[in-house]
């Protein structure tokens, strides 16, 4: 806590100094380019779009995205010429190499307006980030403040427009290189990844479906390997506790798991980071959305192309919040309640093993609508 502390002390001093500084024209074609936000690994993963983007409209400028320090491995073949730069409050020794950084011509703030603090004191000189954040403060260092869109979008396609220009082109996973990874046994192929954990309880599928799923796939014939995140290896063993099927959870790091998913037959997961990774590797991968917004957090329009399947109860009459990253958005369909306010996530029973089954099969056999 006193380092975290100590880190936004240190960012609002240098912040305040550069705003009381003469400002600089505004260059129209920037030399450097920061996207500045401290986003979980879905949430970063999906700013794609503004990379392809930036990339094409940009060409000439560098591009430095910060991001959590797990992520930033993916990172590293530099995909649309990105240099990603680890970043954690928590770590004052990520705030200090920034510091060393040459100042910035543009930034971007795609998520919580407060990081726009930390893009003035990295030395931007102009800042874009969406409208609307509450409180107010933390969007003062900000000089251009786009609204989000008034009709429903994907988040990624949404973030792609905090810059003028057509959208980008659509992904392609020749536009990823894959990382380097250290060396683990993969299963035999053909397999099928079933990565049970989520950020909350309430995006959790029930344990006797993924155990019929399991058994439907493999009586398809392909292998099926259990995933989960750190700490994650517990549903696992509570789901299969006698080890039937082979459980790679909390025993990868990201570099590794990429390279898990982008050889798997299919995978299917809940509305969570690795959905998105899944996306990146080509994997055929089936989401589970409860709470969440299949709208917002899918395919959209750059992923369209990519063999994806949503799978969801839409309408849901308790999907009725309309905020997004504290923004209130009319359109915005989802729910971000806890475990203290839901006590059971019907959202996620009301998912029919038979929808998810069949899903499978489409991506599997190639017929999906994506």
């Amino acid at each position: 806590m006193a380092s975290r502390f100590s880190s936004r002390v240190s960012v609002i001093a240098r912040a305040l100094g550069n705003m009381l500084a003469p400002k600089k024209p505004r260059t129209e074609t920037p030399r450097r380019i920061l996207i500045a936000h401290h986003l979980l690994l879905g949430d970063t993963l999906m700013l794609t779009p503004l990379l392809a983007k930036l990339h094409e409209h940009q060409p000439q400028a560098e591009i430095v995205m910060l991001a959590p320090k797990a992520s930033v491995a993916l990172y590293q073949q530099r995909p649309y010429g990105v240099t990603a730069l680890p970043y954690d409050p928590r770590d004052p020794s990520t705030l200090q190499a920034l510091y060393r950084q040459p100042a910035f011509d543009l930034a971007l703030v795609p998520g919580d307006n407060r990081y726009s603090w930390l893009a003035k004191a990295l030395g931007a000189q102009h800042i874009v980030a969406f409208a609307g954040d509450r409180p107010a403060w933390k969007s003062w260092p900000v000089d251009e403040l786009p609204s989000y869109p008034d009709t429903p979008a994907a988040w990624g396609d949404m973030v792609a427009g905090l810059i003028p220009g057509p959208a980008p082109a659509p992904y392609q996973p020749a536009a990823w290189p894959d990382p380097d990874f250290s060396s683990f046994e993969l299963p035999a192929k053909p397999y099928c990844v079933l990565h049970i954990g989520a950020s909350t309880p309430l995006k959790q599928w029930e344990n006797e479906n993924w155990l019929a799923l399991a058994d439907f796939l493999e009586a398809q014939n392909h292998k099926v390997v259990w995933s989960g995140g750190r700490g994650e290896e517990k549903l696992v063993a509570a789901l299969d506790p006698t080890g039937c099927r082979r459980s790679y959870a909390a025993q990868l790091d990201l570099a590794q798991l990429w390279h898990l998913l982008k050889n798997a037959r299919l995978l299917v997961c809940p509305d969570t980071g690795v959905a998105h990774l899944g996306r990146l590797t080509g994997t055929p991968t089936a989401t589970l959305f409860g709470p969440g917004s299949a709208s917002i957090y899918g395919a959209g329009e750059f992923w369209r192309n990519s063999p994806y399947e949503a799978v969801t109860v839409d309408p849901f009459p308790c999907r009725d919040q309309h905020r997004l990253f504290k923004r209130e958005i009319p359109w915005v369909q989802r729910c971000g309640r806890n475990t203290g306010e839901c006590a059971s996530p019907r959202c996620m029973q009301a998912i029919s093993l038979e929808a998810v089954k069949d899903a499978a099969l489409r991506l599997m056999n190639g017929s999906s609508p994506h």
